[in-house]
């Protein structure tokens, strides 16, 4: 294995010496998009990972391929639909995309960086009321600092990717009896009263792309699979269709969706990490709605050969759409860091009923820089009254509501993604995840 992919990476390196890739940015033919020309043999979702990375907005692509190089063009703007002019971001789009791309074949599928400076966590379970709350309680007793997350719930499944380090001495935990003992309460607090429920737990000290790994996370739990009590709106779902097109023997993927960020890459990683090439595309989002259209093959050369792959297909696109979907009202938290901030943050959410339907917890600089967005736990529409006392025991200038608390009155529905954070129960204590022994 290791010299066949040691063989592969240096045809790799032969062919772009032949035939280097190629980057041309535009800022002149487009009236209100710079225009991106990629030419190079990196999956397309690799192209399209670099892009999101760095937070560009894509309005528009063309994606062909043609024996064996992939010819991209994307239509991209900031944050702010402005097109980019920054130099510093320019070139490093050009380095990345071009021949001194720091990308090579055995690292592509999910992005993988080193990292020593934390330990990575991913947790997989069943969503329920509470449970980010119970972890992140585990994690403080444990000495734990959490310096970053990403936390995503959908179809009565919630995941996690967590970067920790020691409360002492700040850098990874490595110790392997202690990784042991976190990996073994923390997987009970995932199963919970259901101890034959499904429920993992994993440590790294490579950190694979978060969104990307988020989205392998949920597809291997199957997150993808209707339950009968599905409560989701019909008319809310993306309309995913796939047809045969014989004479070419390509399978066509069509998606309408409403359009947001990082829709591209949550569609085309996800038809990546299913074995699928995308040979040709075509997507479309300047306006509320977004069209993609996609070309593919399986790696095996074949189009989509029954019912039941067309319907995994479709599935496993709707639930990438929806996964990062963020239902509620958006709050924002900036502080000092220190350890137990999430837990108690969380906890003063379920205090006061709200549930968490998406996270992002960050530190730079020895700063906390969170965001969470909550809805009430009944279902109900989110109280103003409920958001101010919130902020009252957090701090008015810590905790800032980046939403509108009207706008979810008038749309309020209960979401099947609504359980992490919220609900109305008392908190289960250290006896039932095993942290302390009891002797009643």
């Amino acid at each position: 294995m290791s010299f066949s992919q040691d063989s592969d990476d240096e045809y790799e390196k032969f062919i772009k010496r032949m035939n280097p890739p190629r980057v041309v940015i535009d800022n002149e033919t487009c009236k209100n998009a710079t225009v991106i020309q990629s030419k190079q043999t990196w999956n397309t979702s690799d192209v399209v990972q670099v892009l999101t990375d760095l937070n560009l907005i894509i309005t528009k692509a063309y994606i062909s391929s043609d024996g064996g190089w992939f010819m991209d063009v994307f239509n991209v703007t900031d944050q702010n639909g402005n097109k980019v002019t920054d130099e510093v971001m320019l070139d490093y789009i050009k380095k990345c995309l071009g021949p001194e791309g720091c990308y090579s074949s055995s690292m592509r599928s999910v992005g993988v960086k080193h990292s020593m400076d934390h330990t990575a966590i991913e947790l997989t379970g069943s969503d329920r009321p509470g449970l980010l709350s119970e972890v992140s309680a585990v994690l403080t007793h444990l000495k734990c600092n959490v310096v970053n997350a990403e936390v995503w719930t959908h179809n009565t499944r919630a995941a996690a990717v967590m970067h920790v380090t020691d409360e002492e001495t700040g850098g990874p935990i490595t110790d392997p009896d202690r990784l042991s003992g976190i990996k073994e309460l923390l997987c009970n607090v995932l199963k919970g009263s259901n101890k034959s429920g499904g429920a993992k737990t994993a440590v790294s000290y490579e950190v694979t792309h978060t969104d990307r790994r988020l989205h392998q996370m949920m597809f291997a739990d199957r997150d993808y699979e209707r339950t009968d009590d599905d409560t989701l709106d019909e008319r809310l779902r993306p309309n995913v269709n796939v047809v045969n097109w014989y004479d070419k023997d390509y399978s066509v993927v069509t998606i309408k969706s409403k359009d947001r960020p990082k829709l591209l890459f949550d569609t085309v990683c996800t038809l990546t990490d299913m074995q699928y090439v995308v040979f040709h595309a075509n997507i479309a989002g300047e306006g509320p709605e977004a069209y993609q259209e996609y070309y593919i093959r399986h790696v095996d050369g074949s189009p989509v050969k029954s019912d039941a792959e067309r319907e995994r297909v479709i599935q496993c696109l709707e639930a990438a759409i929806e996964r990062r979907v963020s239902e509620g009202l958006k709050l924002e938290l900036c502080t000092t860091d220190r350890v137990g901030l999430l837990s108690a943050v969380t906890r003063i959410f379920r205090e006061n009923s709200l549930s968490v339907t998406r996270a992002e917890v960050a530190t730079k600089a020895g700063k906390a820089l969170n965001t969470f967005y909550v809805r009430d736990a009944s279902g109900c529409p989110v109280d103003a009254k409920v958001i101010d006392s919130i902020r009252q025991s957090i701090g008015q200038t810590i905790l800032k509501v980046k939403g509108n608390t009207e706008d979810l009155k008038q749309t309020s529905q209960e979401s099947p993604t609504r359980f992490l954070f919220g609900g109305l129960f008392k908190s289960r204590s250290f006896v039932n995840f095993g942290l302390v022994r009891s002797y009643s």
